[in-house]
């Protein structure tokens, strides 16, 4: 939370700074301590959520906040097939010649709003460690032998 208000802060320094007094991004960079790139991002986002200097009254950092970043739709993350792994582990246990970039280029034949490839990959890889078995075998010190 503190790192929040730290933030909602800058932002309201950079908005100061560019209406109140003319600066430039690099001399607002300069002033505030933050990357030129920060200090664009900040005010692209205030130009594009309509945000002005001084901010409207009654506002505070949970407003500028909510306008600056608002929610997004939760249908646009959902709305995305999740493949089969199962499917996709079967096939590349099936032929050495099958790989992964190749069974998601078909998965993304069918669904071409669907997950990127290190997305892909990093489910996958994420379903196959939950699947793995592990035998602990528990046992005192000297009492057995394991050769491997």
């Amino acid at each position: 939370m503190g790192q929040l208000r730290a933030s909602m802060r800058k932002i309201c320094e950079v908005l100061g700074l560019q209406f109140e007094l003319g600066w430039g991004q690099r001399q607002i960079a300069r002033a505030t301590g933050l990357s030129a790139s920060t200090v664009h991002e900040y005010v692209v986002r205030c130009q594009a959520a309509g945000v002005g200097w001084p901010l409207p009254e009654g506002w505070g950092e949970p407003e500028l906040l909510a306008a600056l970043r608002p929610a997004l739709p939760r249908t646009a993350a959902s709305a995305r097939a999740r493949p089969d792994f199962a499917a996709v582990h079967r096939e590349l246990q099936a032929s050495k010649h099958t790989t992964l970039h190749l069974l998601w280029k078909e998965y993304r034949a069918g669904e071409p709003r669907g997950y990127t490839y290190s997305r892909f990959c990093f489910l996958y890889r994420r379903w196959r460690r939950a699947g793995e078995l592990v035998l602990r075998q528990d046992h005192r010190p000297g009492e057995k032998l394991f050769v491997d």
